[in-house]
């Protein structure tokens, strides 16, 4: 099969998702079933007000509407549905007496206009036409995902065995609606996987709504996940809309959720089982179309066991769960981080650098950082920041990391760490080989990194490894 044939065969595959609003029922009908039979996936709503909350809280690749309608009308429709669904095309149905309306529907971004009666192979041809931009648009996503495999996931940075297997995760399960549990030290990019597993599923045109649970008294809590009419409680002035209402549609992130009182975890155990909220001080209940993802840095389990967060909860919340790796577990992501940092922040503020000297990279390359990726941003920024020769280097470093960088031997710093003493007074080749074997170690075996890192091209650490073993296989003849 040729590359092209293999193409059309990927965009025939994928199904269109179509939303009818019309309050003609019949008509709405009538529509959509002749719609599915051409492959068509269908959905109705017989009013502007529902069609507009489908809208907000669901996803669709092409709205077809009725221009005239009691209440919330067409061009309401239209505009909620540029605002709500930027990729998706609207398709307008309209009498003839009302072509005027149609031209300025079209003005204000409509695909194209109908006229009632409809016929139904005009309507087919244009939803065809709708869907092959919309086809194309979600096929090229797909491939864009792909390519971004090696080096991350939206934003999700990661070269390091450890990564791959957390970047494979997150690709299949940001297509679902999972609830998912990332667990993780604090800065170790707990609140960016979220924001990637939000941006690559079918979610990404509704919000993201992040709450730092651990941020908030307990007592102001519940009104800040679930909302309150005025006069729920002493100084609730007014109605609040809360964060899970204001998801709708989305995602909801809550962060350090292992600092959830007891009450309130009963709360939203509850919530993730109905998929319904009420409003502090109300007993009507609201629909929601949410996905949960939480996070922790906390041993949830070991909570669980000291009877301070619910089983069941857990459990509800860790469908899937993500473990990140501390930043000194994956050592090997270091270079590619910086990198990553440096060109985003030298983009930002305008300030071009010439690179990292082979010191510095070795100094960011053995410090533990016990922040995590949120210090090696920070630390990346002040180089930047503070360098004023182009060339980022120990003198840009912060304090506590430059020691740990310094070419052995060079009196003008002082370290604690004497790890390598006992290579005093061996050979240079040994001492050579240790240095060799121990960036290959910090690097996850990958012999471009610890080449950058030694300062020396890849094929000469290539021919040095194979000195080695031709070494140890004559040691062992």
């Amino acid at each position: 099969m040729s590359a092209k044939d293999a193409t059309e065969k990927d965009l025939s595959s994928i199904v269109i998702r179509v939303l009818i609003i019309d309050d003609d029922e019949a008509h709405a009908q009538a529509v959509a079933e002749s719609l599915e039979r051409v492959g068509c996936e269908c959905k109705i709503a017989t009013s502007g007000e529902q069609g507009a909350k489908l809208i907000e809280s669901e996803t669709a690749d092409i709205v077809i509407t009725d221009l005239r309608m009691d209440g919330v009308d067409g061009l309401s429709i239209l505009r909620t549905a540029k605002d709500e669904l930027p990729d998706a095309e609207v398709i307008v149905l309209t009498g003839h007496g009302s072509i005027n309306s149609a031209v300025t529907a079209m003005q204000l971004g409509a695909y194209t206009y109908l006229t009632k009666p409809l016929d139904i192979n005009e309507l087919r041809n244009a939803v065809e036409k709708a869907s092959t931009r919309v086809r194309l648009m979600r096929h090229n996503a797909e491939l864009h995902r792909r390519l971004d495999e090696k080096f991350g996931f939206e934003g999700v940075i990661g070269n390091s065995p450890s990564m791959h297997k957390i970047i494979e995760k997150l690709k299949n399960v940001a297509s679902t609606n999972s609830t998912v549990l990332i667990a993780g030290e604090s800065g170790t990019g707990k609140e960016l996987v979220a924001r990637a597993i939000h941006q690559n599923s079918e979610r990404k045109s509704k919000p993201f709504v992040p709450l730092n649970i651990s941020a908030l008294p307990d007592s102001i809590l519940e009104s800040e996940l679930f909302g309150h009419e005025q006069g729920a409680f002493t100084g609730a002035v007014g109605k609040r809309i809360g964060k899970f209402e204001h998801a709708n549609g989305g995602t909801l992130f809550l962060d350090e959720v292992g600092e959830m009182p007891m009450q309130t975890q009963i709360k939203l155990l509850r919530v993730l089982e109905d998929r319904k909220i009420a409003r502090l001080g109300t007993n009507e209940e609201i629909s929601l179309n949410v996905r949960l993802v939480a996070a922790t840095n906390a041993d949830l389990l070991e909570m669980v066991k000291q009877g301070t967060f619910r089983q069941d909860l857990y459990y509800r919340l860790s469908v899937v769960k993500i473990e990140l790796p501390p930043l000194r577990e994956r050592r090997g992501d270091i270079p590619l981080l910086t990198d990553h940092f440096l060109k985003e922040l030298s983009s930002q503020y305008d300030k071009p650098y010439e690179g990292v000297s082979r010191a510095a990279r070795r100094a960011l390359m053995t410090y533990d950082w016990p922040g995590n990726i949120r210090q090696l941003r920070n630390a990346s920024e002040r180089m930047l920041v503070l360098d004023t020769d182009g060339m980022l280097d120990l003198d840009d470093l912060p304090e506590e990391i430059v020691p740990l960088g310094v070419p052995e031997g060079d009196s003008s710093y002082t370290s604690d760490r004497s790890g390598a003493d006992f290579l005093i007074g061996r050979p240079f080749s040994e001492v050579e080989r240790y240095y060799i074997e121990r960036a290959l170690d910090l690097a996850d075996g990958k012999r471009e990194e610890a080449a950058k890192m030694l300062g020396i091209g890849e094929r000469t650490l290539y021919r040095k490894l194979k000195e080695y073993q031709k070494q140890k296989e004559e040691q062992n003849s």
